[in-house]
């Protein structure tokens, strides 16, 4: 059976046509911005230290031209103004680095040194990016960094342009926003395994790059393929709107903006230079409001407001806002008008979806309905290369009403295979449906097909005929999708249907870099997420934890089959067994390593007391696949 892509169907064909003939596809402006202010290219891969590229813009040459039949016209308009790529002069001492990774890297000249804003997403690239600057500026220490948020495309890279030695000796700060620590490890850790495999999809790392494959990922044209992404923790937390700092000579003024784009987020803005970073609370495409990827539902209202504050606290100063993503506006009247489309289209989101909800519509009759409104139809900095009306309006319905719709015939329905069998059966079995969906696919319903033939996919994986099938529905849906993460998920579906899931092994998918960063009460956390509780059953314990190097006492309550624990000034007598270790070690523990003896038998951890208890606790603790299936059961 034919497993290679398929070229573009003709109800695509038209589908893609229909779109283009809305849209002003010729418009320029957008051109002239992403490239103002250039100095200098990259300088070709980025390699890792072992040799191998992680990172190459040549992969995208491709995106030239016409759109093919294969790509919405209008995310293929977008992903060529991704391309504009290199050193940028932004402002009056401020330059990015735009295109060596999914996010940007800013750097603004103090007196002496670099201020580093979001270090991108592994240290390769992240070196890189410094390496231009100092090609083409000026070499100079790096004096500051400063994360804008808890994403780690914006921290991941810290090790390629400061040391931990220079941290932790207090020369060299890091500034973050509150809560910055938590809401990393929460999202990078806790279901970091779940997040990492549905990434695979969402920014299409798998997929060849070309017209029939990755073209781009909306926020930029993709993410490093296996770098090194690393964490420093924040030193300086920044905690309310209106705090200042006197860096190397310049002045910063901070907008704290929480469960906006990200959980821990800030803006902040440069009075000498008369420029506003707004992180990543503006973009050039509608953002999301759940990212596909997975993470908590972002509040659409607190969002919209943060811009509007921020429109009124720093807009009539302002002549440049510059962004974590992306290029940015030039000029206060542009810069305030781009900032109100923005802060407008997550309040019309908000606001329209839950109007609908209250006239009683449910969520998937909102997201069918809804588009955007004429003064922002053809606003491209609001059209969904990466969120998208559909699944934004979805999780603005979430936020407040959940995953129930109030229909009773959704409240308990049956797990994926078990109605999938019934549905098959009641359908006339395969075959009868596999031919009406061939049926449907002929008319170009690919949606339909796609729903119906899941089901047989999931109640028989090895049927090949339904596999096939689907994956050609997909792809088709794929070749359609604005969104970037939506061609993403669609693809890489239909070439896991056909060629089954990657074989890249199935070590610990999160990076230590990250999780030596992680407190003790983060470690103890990420644990507990880990221990399997019907397995450790009944057993009721009362454990110490002694952390010698960070010289911290924590007591572990074992019942019910979870783990609860709080730091202590020293161990209640009830402690029935004491663990002693280092930092170091309790992170080799929490990453997967279940077995004590090695790390007792070296000497780097000692067990006081009943040393079968913790045995026991760390034999029960599951590892966490990386490479699950997604597409079948």
């Amino acid at each position: 059976m034919d497993r290679k892509p398929k070229p573009a169907t003709p109800a695509t064909r038209s589908a893609n046509a229909a779109l283009a003939a809305r849209l002003p596809l010729d418009h320029r402006g957008d051109h002239e911005l992403a490239k103002a202010g250039f100095v200098a290219p990259p300088k070709g891969p980025v390699l890792h230290e072992l040799g191998f590229p992680i990172w190459d813009l040549d992969d995208f040459a491709f995106c030239t031209g016409p759109a093919p039949d294969s790509v919405n016209p209008s995310l293929w308009r977008h992903a060529q103004l991704n391309l504009y790529a290199g050193l940028f002069h932004v402002a009056e001492r401020i330059w990015q680095v735009r295109g060596l990774d999914i996010s940007n890297i800013t750097f603004v000249a103090g007196e002496t040194g670099w201020i580093v804003i979001d270090p991108l997403t592994t240290a390769e690239t992240a070196r890189a990016a410094i390496d231009l600057l100092h090609t083409h500026v000026e070499p100079r220490p790096v004096v500051a960094v400063i994360y804008t948020h808890s994403h780690v495309d914006h921290f991941g890279g810290v090790d390629g342009v400061v040391d931990e030695a220079s941290v932790a000796s207090g020369s060299v700060p890091i500034i973050a926003p509150e809560g910055f620590l938590h809401a990393a490890i929460s999202e990078n850790v806790f279901a970091g395994s779940a997040m990492l495999r549905r990434a695979s999809y969402m920014y299409g790392p798998l997929l060849p790059r070309g017209p029939l494959g990755h073209v781009d990922a909306g926020l930029g044209k993709g993410v490093p393929a296996l770098g090194t992404g690393g964490l420093i923790a924040p030193t300086d937390d920044i905690r309310q709107t209106g705090e200042t700092r006197l860096i190397d000579g310049v002045e910063i003024l901070f907008q704290l903006t929480p469960e906006t784009e990200a959980p821990a987020e800030m803006n902040f803005f440069f009075p000498q230079f008369r420029a506003l970073c707004m992180a990543e609370n503006c973009s050039s495409n509608l953002h999301n409001l759940y990212t596909l990827r997975g993470a908590q539902v972002r509040d659409a209202l607190a969002w919209s407001r943060y811009i509007d504050e921020a429109v009124r606290l720093f807009g009539d100063e302002t002549d440049v806002v510059f962004l974590s993503h992306q290029w940015p506006r030039f000029g206060r009247l542009e810069a305030i008008e781009y900032m109100r489309d923005q802060r407008d289209v997550y309040r019309w989101l908000h606001d329209e979806t839950l109007r609908l909800a209250n006239q009683g519509l449910t969520m998937n009759e909102i997201a069918e309905d809804l588009e955007l409104p004429t003064g922002l139809e053809h606003c491209f900095s609001a059209r969904g290369y990466y969120g998208s009306v559909n699944h934004n309006a979805k999780a603005v319905y979430q936020r407040y009403l959940g995953w129930f719709d109030g229909n009773p015939a959704h409240l308990h329905p049956l797990p994926p295979v078990e109605a999938a069998r019934r549905y098959v059966e009641f359908m006339g079995g395969a075959d009868t449906v596999l031919g009406r969906a061939r049926a449907s696919f002929d008319e170009g319903d690919y949606r339909w097909v796609v729903e119906v033939v899941n089901h047989v996919v999931f109640a028989d994986p090895g049927n090949e005929a339904a596999r096939l099938l689907q994956a050609d529905a997909l792809e088709q849906l794929g070749y359609q999708a604005e969104s970037g993460p939506w061609r993403g998920f669609y693809l890489t579906g239909a070439q896991e249907l056909r060629h089954g899931v990657a074989d890249l092994g199935e070590g610990s998918p999160l990076s230590p870099h990250i999780v030596r960063a992680m407190s003790v009460e983060l470690l103890l956390d990420y644990i507990a997420i880990r221990l399997h509780g019907p397995r450790i059953g009944e057993l009721a314990a009362r454990l110490g934890l002694h952390v010698t190097d960070r010289d911290e006492h924590h007591e572990i309550e074992l019942r019910n089959g979870t783990l609860h624990h709080h730091p202590v000034v020293e161990f209640t007598p009830d402690v029935e067994a004491r663990l002693t270790l280092g930092h170091p070690a309790l992170v080799e523990l929490a990453l997967g390593q279940n077995l004590l003896a090695p790390f007792v038998e070296l000497g780097s951890v000692t067990i006081a007391g009943d040393h079968t208890l913790f045995e026991t606790l760390f034999a029960n603790l599951d590892v966490f696949r990386s490479w699950f299936p997604i597409v079948e059961p």
